[in-house]
């Protein structure tokens, strides 16, 4: 009987041998790799070395370590970066039992003496679920790499923006229009900001009004006022029209009063 295995492997666990053979047979048949175990001990170290086990069927009332205490166990070794679903089998559909199981992250439920079917059922219904689990875990460490990334461009960008404003001399033969469209020389005092401090202050020796800088740099106009308040307090300036006058290219002379602390 020629089946598609399920590249999810199913940790049975119950400490009567018989029903975890039983159980095992049964669901290989039905295209499902078995993890067999007959204690809690053994299933959490089965567990830590298989990373392909992905659910997890467990007798609740066993010696030393209960199926709750059993998943709860699985749970702290899975963390944050390991999904998996738990089915519950019980002998005594005892109604606490169920409702601690539920609470405790377990997804479902079977009595004893269990219908293979139904079960067979179940477990295909928990797999679809940890399908959905394993790409919601996907897209997070996706997200987290692109967070990463954006930050490594933005130093990247950081740096090339310090690369532009102090190029190397270059000689325009005199062509005005050329002076204009470099860089403004940038007194010293301006050299303990940061590049964003610096990216604000430039802006505002530009003329332009919190929005305006908010709308370039792609911040908030609060954030915006931030770096303003921070700027005037490193450079000892008492307010934006001597921060402006300090960082204008046409009053060289002012530049430096403003600047001669």
């Amino acid at each position: 009987m020629n089946k598609l295995t399920s590249a999810v492997k199913v940790l049975v666990v119950d400490d009567q041998p018989l029903i975890v053979e039983e159980l095992c047979e049964f669901l290989e048949s039905s295209g499902y790799r078995c993890v067999p175990c007959e204690s809690s001990e053994q299933a959490v170290q089965r567990f830590k070395e298989d990373l392909q086990i992905g659910l997890v069927l467990c007798d609740l009332h066993m010696p030393d370590m209960d199926g709750i205490e059993l998943v709860q166990a699985l749970q702290r070794i899975a963390g944050k970066h390991r999904a998996f679903e738990a089915i519950m089998l019980t002998g005594r559909a005892d109604k606490q039992d169920v409702i601690k199981a539920l609470r405790a992250g377990i997804a479902d439920y079977y009595q004893k003496p269990i219908n293979l079917d139904e079960l067979l059922e179940g477990l295909k219904r928990q797999e679809a679920a940890l399908e959905e689990r394993q790409k919601d875990l996907q897209l997070g460490t996706l997200n987290q790499k692109l967070q990463y990334l954006s930050e490594s461009i933005n130093d990247l960008y950081m740096d090339l923006d310090k690369v532009r404003r102090n190029p190397t001399p270059q000689d325009h033969d005199g062509d005005p229009s050329a002076d204009e469209a470099g860089p403004v020389e940038i007194p010293a005092i301006f050299n303990q900001l940061s590049p964003r401090q610096l990216d604000v202050a430039r802006l505002v020796g530009k003329g332009q009004t919190n929005y305006q800088i908010a709308c370039e740099l792609g911040i908030t106009e609060n954030t915006v006022k931030l770096y303003v308040s921070q700027v005037l307090r490193l450079t000892h300036m008492h307010n934006r029209t001597q921060l402006a006058l300090a960082l204008s290219p046409n009053n060289s002379a002012m530049r430096q009063r403003v600047t001669a602390h």
